[in-house]
C-alpha cells in the first residue's frame, strides 16, 4: 500500500491526471477491505489493486469516464451474483469511491 501512496504523492507533486478508487465499505467476503486503493490513469494503466477480476474492471471502466467528465462517483461491486455462469470466490458487496485527480482543475 506505501507504493500506492508514494504514487499519489508523486504523481499530484507534478499536476497530472489520475483517479483515486478506494473501497468505503464492505459487507459479506470480499477480496479487500475499506482503505484499499487502486490509481487508474488516463490511457487506462492501473497501479494498485481492489481486489482484480470482474469487480475491479468495472471500477476500472467507472473510473475511464470519471477522467473524461471530471466528475467523482460511488461504484457498488455486487460479488454475490453469479455472471454468466462463472462461480465467484467472495460473495459479498463493496463501496468503492471513484475520485478524479487533476481533471478538470
Amino acid at each position: 500500500m506505501n507504493e500506492v501512496y508514494k504514487e499519489i504523492a508523486r504523481r499530484m507533486a507534478g499536476g497530472e491526471r489520475f483517479v483515486i478508487a478506494t473501497v468505503t465499505s464492505t459487507k459479506g467476503s470480499t477480496p479487500r477491505k475499506p482503505g484499499a486503493k487502486m490509481i487508474v490513469l488516463p490511457d487506462g494503466k492501473i497501479m494498485g489493486t481492489i481486489g482484480g477480476g470482474c469487480g475491479e474492471a468495472e471500477v476500472w471502466s467507472e473510473a475511464m469516464e470519471a477522467v473524461k467528465t471530471g466528475r467523482p462517483r460511488l461504484v457498488t461491486v455486487d460479488l454475490t451474483n453469479d455472471i454468466e455462469g462463472e462461480d465467484k470466490i467472495c460473495g459479498g458487496i463493496m463501496e468503492i469511491f471513484v475520485d478524479p485527480v487533476g481533471v478538470g482543475n
